[in-house]
């Protein structure tokens, strides 16, 4: 496999001057002085349509796409600095801004990006649905149960658990509206703090429920998250018992951790679908 700084020069046209892991990524020092990300991988072709999709929603700064192929994806590095106040506040409400910019439908992926797309590294089918309950249980949930249940992560009274918050799922998902433009996997990892402010990476971008990405934002502690969702419902004022239904949204990302990590998940998982039985 081509090694990062020949996959970058040969894209940029660009001599290489050295080359660090970011872990599942690289940053790259190229000869003119400035520095990229690359990346490669099954899930970068429905990543590069993300990120472009997103930018196009008037939200928050996303890793701009300098370039990509098939086999890579190359951004642009920016120095990261702590969190304000003031940067969560203005965060929240590029957030509504980039959830109100809309999507076709549930499930619709970005213009030009495939239907077997990826959150993190398992992998998730952008597949169109008109009622967003019924498409998160289709396309959201019971993919990843039954992939827990087949790997013995989840035992059988666990998945009848999940099983009983899809089949009320309509009751519980509170008001219906129209299908959001989402970054899909926004957990705090991928909030970046720049001196400009959160810079968005790593998306799974897909038509869905606002309240889908601010309940990944609780997942694993945002720094000022009260500030964000603060700002996000004066700017768009979330529909009442969001709270509540934390758990039906932390549902699905949870599952991909069961899936993706092993067991050690299933309680969190367990828990949120028992939260979002309470919220009916």
């Amino acid at each position: 496999m081509t090694r990062p700084g020949g996959a970058v020069a040969r894209l940029l046209g660009l001599d290489v001057v050295s080359t660090a892991s970011l872990g599942g990524a690289t940053r790259v020092e190229l000869a003119d002085g400035s520095a990229v990300v690359a990346k490669s991988g099954a899930a970068v072709v429905a990543e590069a349509a993300g990120l472009r999709w997103l930018a196009e929603g008037a939200g928050p700064a996303v890793a701009e796409v300098v370039a990509a192929d098939e086999d890579w994806l190359v951004t642009g590095f920016v120095p990261t600095s702590a969190p304000t106040a003031a940067a969560a506040e203005a965060f929240g409400v590029a957030l509504s801004r980039l959830h109100a910019a809309g999507a076709a439908a549930f499930g619709s992926p970005p213009p030009g990006g495939p239907v077997d797309a990826w959150i993190g590294g398992a992998p998730m089918r952008n597949v169109e649905g008109r009622d967003w309950a019924s498409w998160y249980v289709t396309h959201r949930v019971l993919p990843y149960v039954r992939a827990a249940r087949d790997a013995a992560t989840l035992d059988a009274d666990e998945v009848a658990l999940v099983e009983r918050v899809c089949a009320r799922l309509p009751e519980l998902a509170g008001p219906a509206g129209a299908p959001a433009r989402l970054h899909g996997d926004l957990w705090s990892g991928n909030v970046l703090w720049t001196a400009a402010g959160a810079l968005l990476i790593d998306p799974a971008a897909h038509g869905g429920h606002p309240e889908t990405d601010l309940a990944m934002l609780e997942l694993f502690g945002l720094p000022h998250l009260v500030r964000v969702r603060a700002a996000y419902d004066e700017a768009a004022p979330l529909a009442a018992g969001h709270e509540a239904r934390i758990g039906v949204h932390q549902l699905f990302p949870l599952l991909v951790h069961v899936v993706l990590f092993g067991g050690g998940y299933a309680g969190r998982a367990v828990a949120a679908a028992r939260a979002a039985l309470r919220a009916g």
